[in-house]
């Protein structure tokens, strides 16, 4: 078969079969909403994407943005009709990405198209490489503990994939280049505060039985508790307790354990009713350190700390403090000592000997098992000496 037979053929084929440019359906559940859009996969490059700053810029140049202006529409419909807390919209992000580019597939296009994703979306967001690293910052100007950041322009950015790497890269022996990239209207910092979580399905919830003792009888609660709770979270970063604190429980979650505490708790006294929730706290759930759990330090929000079968000081902290904010909506103060963090709540007439605090006077509440069994106003013996810092401080009538 000559040359030219062989190139008649080929158009004959092509007239027979032509090469399918039609979009493709995305579908996909994104905490119980459906999100789906048109989008023609044959836009995704072929090649590999090196990490490298010509490469990231090819990348980007190469980028049509009209052909992906359905993406951006399908991800600001999402976020103009519940309004998600900027990490719960980077889930969403994520979650995009890899049905567009999956991560196994290629790790640098994956994460190129998560950066641009949330920059097309109006985040300020950066890319850093170095080697075969590719590191994608956000503006960010909230403390973070443990990821890595940069100062950019005056700016604080963190970084969002540092997880991915095992969290773990010399950068003395790795110097990172930001790559100079201009994304029009790309002006907005990110936040991790959680205001509100979303309206999973009640079917996407199952039933957690706690039980703990208390005056010599057993209580037990049900609990509907959700999964896709920890994977929303599974990368959050360590950030201010003002943050972590205050994350709050899912709405199925939350009418299936407050109600009924309160019912417990009814017909007690306030400072009765506290030292219930200090040891429904304290022993419905076994004790490990986040090192042995996770691997390094991680602060649970309340409901991750219901989830969790194990769970440290810090993780009791909060679910308590969400407890005691819910039911009673007491001041309280956070005390973090140097291998221990405990919680004290201000009570009309102090129990035991009072933290004093910008002139209050607080009462310790110990939400974590120890050797011995403190009762509500009782400190760790060990720490009657220790100094301390208040992390933080709740006041019901400045929040």
């Amino acid at each position: 078969m000559n040359r030219i037979t062989t190139i008649l053929l080929i158009i004959a084929c092509c007239a027979i079969y032509p090469i399918d440019t039609r979009a493709n359906r995305i579908q996909f559940d994104f905490c119980g909403e459906p999100i789906s859009f048109d989008f023609n996969k044959n836009l995704v490059p072929a090649e590999p994407v090196l990490s490298t700053e010509t490469s990231v810029k090819a990348f980007y140049r190469n980028l049509n943005g009209a052909d992906y202006d359905v993406v951006i529409n399908a991800l600001q419909a999402y976020k103009e009709k519940f309004k998600p807390n900027d990490w719960l919209f980077y889930q969403l992000i994520r979650k995009t990405a890899q049905q567009i580019s999956p991560k196994t597939d290629d790790y640098h296009r994956y994460t190129l198209y998560k950066w641009y994703f949330l920059s097309r979306t109006g985040y300020d967001a950066l890319l850093a490489v170095s080697g075969d690293y590719i590191l994608f910052y956000i503006h960010c100007e909230e403390n973070t503990y443990n990821i890595p950041n940069r100062v950019v322009n005056g700016k604080q950015y963190v970084c969002l994939n540092y997880h991915d790497y095992g969290n773990n890269i010399d950068f003395q022996k790795n110097r990172f280049s930001v790559v100079e990239l201009v994304v029009p209207d790309a002006k907005n910092s990110f936040s991790y505060k959680i205001t509100h979580l979303p309206e999973f399905r009640s079917t996407d919830y199952k039933v957690k039985e706690l039980r703990f003792n208390y005056n010599d009888n057993e209580y037990q609660y049900k609990v509907k508790l959700n999964n896709q709770i920890q994977t929303l979270f599974i990368n959050y970063p360590v950030v201010d307790y003002s943050l972590y604190l205050n994350i709050p429980l899912s709405r199925e979650t939350y009418y299936s354990l407050i109600p009924l505490l309160k019912k417990s708790v009814k017909g007690l006294s306030v400072k009765n009713g506290v030292d219930y929730l200090m040891r429904f706290t304290r022993y419905a759930f076994l004790f490990e350190p986040d090192t042995q759990v996770f691997g390094s330090e991680k602060r649970l929000s309340p409901e991750q700390t219901l989830l969790y079968d194990q769970s440290d000081c810090e993780d009791r902290v909060a679910l308590f403090y969400c407890l005691v904010k819910e039911i009673y909506n007491l001041p309280m103060i956070v005390l973090s000592y140097p291998k221990h963090v405990t919680i004290a709540v201000q009570f009309n007439k102090p129990v035991g000997k009072p933290i004093i605090y910008n002139g209050n006077k607080y009462t310790v509440c110990e939400p974590t098992p120890q050797k011995e069994d403190l009762l509500v106003g009782q400190l760790l013996p060990e720490l009657k000496k220790t100094p301390f810092e208040v992390m933080y401080v709740y006041n019901p009538q400045k929040n």
